[in-house]
């Protein structure tokens, strides 16, 4: 599998999924893909999550969101979302720079509250998004051991 295309293997990672959760990793890849066409996506099959990371580079402490999934479903990561406005008071979390937000459908990347959460994330990232840039997709890490990706 490691002699396989990026989107190959990124789509073998998401097959593990219930269907449900799968349909909803790519539909949430679809829309911050619109949304960041420069940025480089960071994928990591990790033990405990699957994550895909948005970065305007290729270092993962860059990053502005992610895209964090398990079986028990998907949510969307702010890697600086401590220091973001939240008003309606959204974003879960009490570290001291992760904040996130379950994403049961794709609809709630729609909602006013959502939207502004991500522009605020956009325009005060550390690293600017060069709109130059061509997007990449780099598998950055896999566990040989990971804990189960559809519900029991």
């Amino acid at each position: 599998m490691k002699s396989a295309s990026p989107e190959t293997r990124l789509a073998g990672f998401i097959a593990k999924f219930a269907p449900e959760n799968a349909r909803l990793i790519k539909a949430v890849r679809t829309k911050l893909r619109r949304l960041l066409p420069p940025a480089i996506e960071l994928v990591y099959d990790n033990y405990n999550f699957f994550v895909i990371g948005y970065s305007p580079n290729e270092r993962p402490s860059d990053a502005v969101f992610s895209i964090a999934a398990q079986a028990s479903g998907v949510a969307l990561c702010f890697l600086h979302g401590a220091s973001l406005p939240d008003p309606q008071k959204i974003l879960r979390g009490s570290g001291v720079q992760v904040r996130s937000i379950k994403l049961p459908t794709i609809a709630t990347l729609d909602e006013p509250a959502v939207q502004s959460l991500i522009a605020a994330a956009i325009q005060r990232a550390p690293v600017p998004f060069e709109p130059a840039q061509r997007s990449r997709l780099i598998i950055r890490s896999v566990s040989a051991k990971q804990r189960p990706r559809r519900a029991a």
